[in-house]
């Protein structure tokens, strides 16, 4: 049953009109985005230190109270690869890193339509590589975590690093990952009343912005259509009420039949990517439990 909170939550985004009917406004997307970051707040206690990556901006976010960083999460916001930023997802990145117990490299990738595919996901292999010559930490302490199309990139990026033989990271997490730019799954038309966020017509132009003239299935920009085999374990949230769930439960599948260790998780009637509004829902702070158990699991 979903809880009054979220459900007080979903009928402010729906009097938002989050979605994208008509042509999509690149800078008005951007700039919604930074305009509701007023309703997700970091944990108090985050310290953030602003770094540069070669051309990349970036944070590393910790807590006061983590003594080491033996470990470390490797973040990549979400935004349909046109748009989120460090600022947009700081609090979820950084909710993360606090219940996972690791701190967080959170990076602002290049974004489409200025730069276009493949820049996205070099600035991720850029950013794992930094991680492990700048922090010193080992591949089997990093995860990579990421949302909706940063999710998606996160599995580019684990797909792209078994291709160069790179030691491979622990673990993966994906909220709500694009899976599919090609939009294939019955869900994008089924879920299309119930998602209060995202809609086909929205996916269809971002995916145009992001890939130009490249293959709408190329494996490395919808990883549904990848080879799977010798990926890390991988856990997957998503909401059932959005027009994602198939990019999630067909890559599940698909991860399962190649021999990996993946764990599709699934909340009933939640929407795209709720794990967002950290402690103000019971049920993204239980998900959020969820993903600090698994990380320590595996890195720790």
């Amino acid at each position: 049953m979903v809880s009054l909170r979220a459900k007080f939550f979903m009928k402010i985004m729906k009097l938002m009109s989050l979605k994208v009917e008509g042509i999509l406004d690149i800078e008005k997307h951007r700039k919604d985005l930074e305009s509701n970051v007023f309703l997700f707040k970091k944990p108090r206690r985050t310290q953030i230190q602003s770094i540069k990556i070669n051309h990349i901006s970036a944070e590393w976010l910790t807590q006061k109270d983590q003594k080491t960083e033996s470990s470390a999460i490797l973040y990549l916001h979400g935004g349909s690869y046109n748009a989120g930023s460090l600022n947009t997802h700081r609090s979820l990145a950084a909710r993360i890193g606090k219940i996972s117990n690791s701190p967080v490299l959170s990076i602002d990738y290049r974004l489409a339509p200025e730069n276009p595919f493949p820049a996205a996901l070099e600035d991720a292999i850029s950013a794992y590589d930094w991680i492990i010559k700048h922090k010193n930490i080992h591949p089997t302490k990093i995860a990579i975590a990421g949302d909706s199309a940063g999710g998606g990139l996160t599995l580019a990026t684990l797909i792209k690093l078994r291709d160069e033989k790179k030691a491979l990271p622990a673990c993966a997490i994906c909220l709500s990952p694009w899976t599919d730019l090609a939009l294939t799954g019955d869900s994008i038309k089924t879920k299309a009343d119930e998602d209060i966020m995202l809609t086909e017509n929205e996916g269809l132009q971002s995916a145009e912005l992001y890939l130009k003239d490249v293959d709408r299935k190329h494996p490395l920009a919808s990883p549904l259509y990848a080879d799977l085999e010798d990926l890390p374990p991988i856990l997957i949230q998503t909401g059932t009420a959005e027009i994602l769930l198939d990019d999630s439960t067909s890559f599940a599948k698909k991860a399962e039949e190649s021999g990996i260790n993946v764990t599709l998780d699934l909340w009933s009637d939640m929407f795209h990517v709720f794990q967002i509004f950290g402690n103000l829902m019971p049920e993204s702070k239980r998900a959020l439990k969820k993903i600090g158990k698994f990380v320590k699991e595996m890195i720790q």
